[in-house]
């Protein structure tokens, strides 16, 4: 089922897991008006996540996924990380002033991006006010309201809930993508803010399964969790969120984006990994 507007896509679950995919959406609303070239802005794309977990409603995984590019609107962003010289006009919402979040705004990857990764502009134009709070609206908001949703959902059956939040990352980070650019990236990268959203017993479990799997594994680094694992986790009360990286080289050629054999096997892979945690309840770890 979708949101109004087709910007949200999301499949309530009958079991404690929920992934979400906030990244790999490709429909690119007739109001960006950006000014980079398409293929060069698609490199923000998780292309094809979902595709590698499109076996979550058969197993009774609530999924929830973006169909809006992350270039457009950063559901993974905070609604107030804002860079207001973006505007034609002030704005009077809502901004972070945290230094973490502000770290971000300044590379040009605040909610709504200034640059694509490598540091090209994406507009020509200063973004109007009205504009803005669209986006907020109606991506950010029903995004966000879809995972709370089916978290909240997951939690009350079950007295307990993990959450995946899905991702994919270029073999090597871009120049503008991190702190660490021109680093060569594990095959996953696997996130709780340094045990903040998540259980670390429940994290290492994913590592040691992927790891056993015959993939290379980094725990926090150089990808902690943002937004979505931040805002929805409770570790006290049983709500887990942890961040999954895959490294594209595993699934796609990062150059046309098109799908390799390979992708069969790490679907295959994932769908253990999903399994396995639905046998889990972290309250035991």
């Amino acid at each position: 089922m979708s949101s109004p507007g087709a910007a949200v896509r999301h499949i309530p679950g009958s079991s404690h897991l929920v992934l979400d995919s906030p990244h790999s959406g490709v429909d690119y609303p007739a109001d960006f008006n950006f000014a980079t070239p398409l293929a060069v802005l698609r490199r923000a794309e998780d292309t094809h996540v979902e595709k590698l977990y499109d076996f979550a409603a058969d197993l009774g995984v609530g999924w929830v996924e973006a169909l809006f590019p992350r270039s457009y609107l950063d559901v993974n962003r905070h609604p107030g990380e804002l860079d207001v010289s973006m505007m034609d006009g002030a704005w009077l919402g809502e901004l972070a002033t945290d230094g973490g979040f502000l770290a971000k705004t300044k590379l040009g990857k605040g909610v709504i991006w200034r640059t694509t990764d490598d540091g090209e502009p994406i507009y020509q134009r200063q973004l109007n006010v009205a504009e803005v709070e669209a986006r907020l609206r109606n991506c950010w908001q029903p995004y966000h309201d879809a995972v709370a949703q089916l978290i909240d959902a997951a939690h009350r059956q079950h007295g307990y809930s993990i959450h995946l939040n899905c991702h994919s990352m270029p073999s090597v980070a871009a120049s503008f993508a991190t702190e660490f650019p021109g680093l060569a990236h594990a095959d996953f990268v696997i996130g709780d803010r340094d045990g903040a959203t998540a259980r670390p017993e429940l994290s290492k479990l994913i590592c040691t399964h992927l790891e056993r799997l015959g993939y290379s594994v980094s725990y926090n680094h150089p990808y902690k969790g943002v937004e979505l694992v931040r805002r929805y986790s409770d570790v006290p009360q049983h709500r887990h969120s942890v961040q999954v990286e895959i490294n594209r080289k595993l699934y796609m050629n990062e150059q046309t984006r098109a799908l390799t054999g390979q992708h069969v096997a790490l679907r295959r892979d994932l769908r253990s990994l999903v399994e396995m945690l639905l046998n889990t309840d972290p309250r035991g770890l």
